[in-house]
């Protein structure tokens, strides 16, 4: 179909639930997409950082064909083979013991929640409060949507669920004074990505980690965007060597397959029990498939790695592009490759545009802020072509020349 063609049978039969670029794509290969008129471009969004391997990554391809052509579903109610091996194999890169696996990261938010509030029937006198942070965003399911401390996706779903405290991002004190007795967990990213990769102070994740333990709460970190390579290790929160009780990861964790996991240590991996929590098709044959090809494929192919120094790269190539601009760029924020360019001026959404016009594809954070997660496997050609691009960019959306 041509992209008119698309848009007719979109309007006809699609919820209006987002705002849609002109643009319809295809078919990809590693970082570069092809859209309806045969137009490449170059993808530095990766499904807003789902595709971390890159588009129609042959391993991924091949495990999901394979599966499919073998066995797609049957039921949780009985033994999974391959879901088994993929557990192990999540299981081996983050220190934590065994996994739920559910199909989005909103998913995989509501059963870390869930085992948290059981945990406090069990050991915290029926506690249930948990405890968020402003900025945060955790997913659109209604509970997941409560934990999210953005009142602008709220509002239109009142009454919430009942339970969730926010307190100021990266500010301990703020921690501690709002824990009561009813409060079971502590849920935060490491990285707040939604509301602009807001990095928290170094320690931070610590003092939550030392909190938790001090007033016996559930440490859950969402990792759903931050997880998985992401900063450039496996997961955010190895930045600062804790393990949190509870993880829920997504994205990037099916390569683009649609797949999320809670991920608990100790005793916190016993808490569901037969009849606690379900999901029809969490963890089956052709979601388990892309899974253990996903990590595989991350650790004989030294993504993680390639991450994290591509990470430093395009830092400085973004921070050598601020120079040569003066008044354009603000800050560059970055862990490994989940990078932010916060602009002088409210112009993101036109930047975004001008971006577009080039045929790359970026991100915009409300009025001043582009967020750039692409493929881990980008490389440095691909970087420069995109921080070349978002110089034009700038230089037409500000009228003014960047310096010679």
């Amino acid at each position: 179909m041509t992209l008119d063609e698309t848009k007719q049978l979109y309007d006809a039969h699609i919820m209006r639930t987002y705002g849609r670029a002109e643009v319809a794509f295809v078919r990809g290969r590693g970082c570069i997409l092809e859209d309806t008129e045969g137009n490449e471009w170059l993808d530095c969004l990766a499904g807003i950082a789902v595709c971390g391997l890159g588009h129609a990554h042959p391993a991924i391809a091949s495990a999901i064909a394979e599966q499919a052509g073998k066995l797609i579903h049957t039921s949780n109610l009985y033994y999974i083979p391959n879901q088994a091996a993929a557990a192990a194999e999540l299981t081996s890169v983050c220190d934590l013991d065994k996994v739920f696996f559910g199909n989005s990261g909103a998913e995989a938010i509501e059963a870390s929640i869930k085992l948290a509030r059981k945990w406090g029937k069990q050991h915290r006198g029926g506690a249930y409060k948990v405890i968020t942070a402003l900025g945060s965003f955790h997913g659109r399911t209604l509970c997941a949507l409560t934990a999210t401390g953005q009142a602008k996706y709220q509002e239109p779903f009142t009454p919430l669920v009942p339970g969730f405290n926010y307190v100021p991002y990266g500010d301990i004190a703020a921690l501690e004074e709002a824990v009561d007795e009813e409060t079971v967990a502590i849920l935060v990213e490491p990285i707040q990505g939604e509301s602009g990769v807001r990095i928290p102070p170094a320690g931070y994740l610590r003092a939550i980690r030392d909190l938790c333990g001090q007033r016996g709460l559930v440490m859950i970190l969402d990792e759903v965007q931050t997880g998985l390579g992401r900063t450039g290790k496996w997961f955010a929160h190895q930045h600062e060597g804790v393990v949190p009780d509870v993880m829920a990861v997504s994205k990037s964790l099916g390569a683009g397959f649609p797949v999320g996991a809670c991920v608990a240590r100790g005793e916190f991996g016993d808490v569901l029990v037969p009849g606690d929590h379900a999901s029809t098709f969490g963890g089956g044959p052709l979601a388990a498939a892309a899974v253990t090809a996903f990590l595989r494929t991350m650790k004989s192919e030294g993504v993680v790695e390639n991450a994290a120094a591509m990470g430093d790269y395009a830092a400085d190539a973004l921070t050598r592009l601020a120079g040569s601009q003066p008044g354009a760029i603000k800050e560059v924020r970055n862990r490994g490759l989940m990078i932010a360019v916060e602009l002088c001026d409210p112009i993101a959404r036109g930047v975004l545009t001008a971006l577009y016009e080039r045929r790359v594809l970026s991100n915009a954070i409300g009025d001043t802020i582009l967020r750039v997660v692409p493929p881990l496997v980008i490389g440095r050609e691909e970087i420069d072509r995109f921080v070349s691009a978002l110089g034009e960019a700038l230089i037409e959306v500000r009228g003014t020349p960047g310096a010679s």
